[in-house]
């Protein structure tokens, strides 16, 4: 109307009109399933199955892999003078990769990152798993006769492969426990308690900083705490692992894994010859 304004006025106004900024917000579900709520249903039934058996739950997914070296990565960090990285993020240019594998106890509210140097595939993720329950999970629940796993549906422990069921079983033979896994309905990923519960926190202690160094990576996600007791451990996987595997017909045809009689393209079960089966 040809009266001067100041900057200051008008983000005083545009405040009281709620125009503030903003973000791209990530809602909108890529698509949907028609047994999306009944699965929500049996994966809060076999929480409080677990619980209720004092056997363990576990949360589990690969993280986004990350570069070594000195590329750029998002966030800030309060020091006397910025980081140095390379003017472009050619992956060319850094000193290799890792690939954070996490596990999520929300009863003990403990996360877990396995770092692996190679591929994200269903060995690594199974070897990982290993790890964890040789290391960790045994001595914390030693009366255990029943692991759940809460998984995604793609990525290195997907629904629909065979090979994951089978590189599954060979780890409930090796631990001597039955394993029993229920997936997330597709496009419905973020509900996995990990990618609320842990993942956040380790982007938060790593943000800003560069991962010039494995070790300053395993020692920036081990910082990954919170004021409600969550604390994280960290260990790296140094095996290589092949890519390309797919499951053969003999694999598929000696398959020992049990599908549940309600929704089993996401429930099922690997067992051990000599373990008892809990239904």
């Amino acid at each position: 109307m040809g009266t001067p304004v100041s900057n200051e006025t008008i983000r005083r106004w545009m405040d009281d009109q709620g125009l503030r900024l903003r973000k791209i917000s990530k809602v909108l579900p890529g698509g949907s399933s028609p047994d999306r709520d009944a699965q929500f249903v049996r994966i809060a039934e076999l929480i409080d199955e677990y619980q209720a058996a004092g056997n363990p739950y576990f949360s589990v997914d690969t993280k986004a892999k990350e570069h070594l070296g000195k590329l750029y990565r998002a966030g800030r960090v309060r020091c006397s003078g910025p980081f140095r990285a390379f003017d472009h993020d050619f992956p060319s240019w850094a000193d290799g990769a890792i690939i954070p594998h996490g596990i999520y106890d929300q009863v003990r509210n403990r996360g877990h990152i396995n770092i692996g140097l190679s591929h994200d595939t269903s060995q690594f993720a199974c070897d990982s798993l290993l790890w964890y329950w040789n290391r960790i999970g045994k001595h914390c629940y030693p009366d255990a006769s029943s692991i759940l796993l809460l998984c995604d549906c793609g990525g290195s422990n997907a629904a629909n492969k065979y090979i994951f069921k089978h590189d599954l079983q060979s780890l409930a033979d090796a631990i001597g426990i039955q394993i029993r896994v229920a997936h997330y309905p597709s496009y419905c990923s973020k509900y996995n308690p990990i990618e609320r519960r842990l993942f956040p926190h380790v982007g938060r202690a790593c943000a800003g900083m560069l991962f010039d160094t494995l070790e300053t990576a395993v020692d920036l996600m081990r910082k990954a705490t919170t004021r409600t007791g969550l604390k994280t451990t960290v260990n790296v996987i140094r095996r290589l692992y092949e890519t390309g595997r797919n499951a053969t017909d003999e694999i598929k045809q000696n398959l020992k894994i049990a599908f549940d009689d309600l929704l089993p393209k996401w429930n099922y079960r690997a067992s051990p010859q000599h373990a008892t089966v809990i239904s």
